[in-house]
């Protein structure tokens, strides 16, 4: 193990990932983007600049920010919150993913079926699939100041979106590799749920944990160190037994927020040091991509791509017909779904490490694709915002 290369890698990524984000802002490149361009690179398949012993701290690291992406995300789920804008988040949420999860699966299942492949990474692309990048269409408002129903509605709808989407994965991979392990009895279906409800009543149990603790803190520092231990410790436990580390992560977060008298100084404090964390896992991710597999994904790519757009426009429709939303939300809220990030590169890594025989491919196909939503989508949150008369 050679010390000193992997602290230069990790000094040549944070550096070339922050200078060469600021370069491509001159042409409106978003940030995520940017370091996952970067990432391609200066990686093993072009420039080939990063030591492996950095790219060998890929997983460690991955797991660690999404469980932060995740815990994060708990906060959107403060329960006064959710009375105040209504049912229709939860309609218009729950709709759009699972038309995305659906479309794509039953599109994807075809596919492999014509290709003469297996179908289970079907299940979990289409979970993958129902996800949105909360923080692509963030930094889109934050930057054009946009405000509005419209605006509101889809602040709500992205957070609760990617929370759909980890129940959907953590089922979609325990159903995946129990179908490629040629087992699919009842057994299999019972570990399912008996994962789920371990992920569940865990995350639950440290989010309560934590809040306790949090009544024994009283300067922020103390709130950085002991909230990144307690992630640290979420992710390691999962990983240890098998429960999904964004899950409980996330039902952390929710407790948090609902229980803890101070729970946004733990949220506060996160952002103000979870910047070079995401640069560090996008850049990772835009390292592994294996350049080399992407002409064999272009079909696979393309229906992906298109049918989880198409996916997302028709379940908001239907979710804002049900619930009796106003036009302008039915009109163009879709277009502020179409990026795709973390939490989608999330589930793809943990198809990779959790059944590797096809994870590769799956983890292969998301990652192009973000890159494909991250160029476009932004554009399209814009596009959206602008027409709704937003920004």
């Amino acid at each position: 193990m050679h010390h000193p290369s992997s602290i230069l890698g990790l000094a040549v990524l944070i550096i070339a990932g922050y200078a060469g984000a600021k370069i491509l802002r001159k042409i409106h490149f978003p940030a995520v983007t940017s370091y996952l361009v970067i990432g391609i690179i200066i990686g093993p398949s072009l420039l080939n600049i990063i030591p492996h012993v950095v790219l060998g701290l890929s997983e460690v690291i991955s797991h660690f920010v999404l469980g932060v992406i995740a815990f994060s995300l708990g906060e959107s789920f403060g329960i006064r919150d959710l009375r105040a804008s209504g049912s229709s988040v939860i309609w218009i949420s729950l709709f759009e993913a699972a038309c995305a999860w659906l479309i794509v699966t039953g599109i994807m299942i075809g596919y492999q079926v014509m290709s003469g492949l297996p179908v289970h990474p079907a299940f979990v692309m289409g979970a993958a699939a129902s996800a949105t990048a909360p923080a692509a269409t963030v930094m889109v408002i934050r930057e054009y100041r946009a405000q509005g129903p419209v605006t509101n509605m889809l602040l709500r709808v992205v957070a609760i979106d990617d929370a759909w989407c980890l129940i959907l994965s953590a089922i979609a991979i325990t159903f995946a590799s129990g179908l490629s392990a040629g087992s699919m009895k009842i057994s299999t279906i019972l570990h399912m749920v008996i994962d789920l409800v371990l992920s569940f009543s865990f995350g639950a149990a440290a989010g309560l944990g934590l809040s306790y603790l949090s009544r024994m803190i009283h300067n922020r520092e103390d709130f950085v160190t002991v909230t990144i231990g307690f992630i640290m410790l979420i992710v390691g436990i999962s990983l240890k037994f098998n429960l999904s580390p964004l899950l409980t992560s996330m039902i952390a977060g929710i407790c948090v927020t609902n229980v803890s008298r101070n729970s946004s100084l733990f949220f506060e404090t996160i952002r103000g040091v979870d910047t070079v964390f995401f640069l560090i896992f996008f850049m990772l991710v835009g390292a592994n991509l294996e350049i080399g597999i992407l002409p064999r994904i272009g079909v696979m790519g393309m229906l992906y791509l298109i049918f989880r757009v198409i996916g997302k426009f028709i379940g908001v429709q239907i979710g804002a017909l049900i619930s009796h939303t106003e036009k302008t939300i039915r009109k163009y809220l879709a277009w502020g779904l179409i990026p795709q990030a973390g939490v989608a590169l999330g589930v793809a890594l943990s198809a990779k490490t959790m059944y590797p025989k096809y994870g590769g491919i799956i983890f292969t196909t998301i990652t192009a694709t973000t890159v494909v939503y991250e160029l476009i989508g932004p554009l399209c949150v814009k596009f959206g915002l602008r027409r709704a008369g937003e920004i």
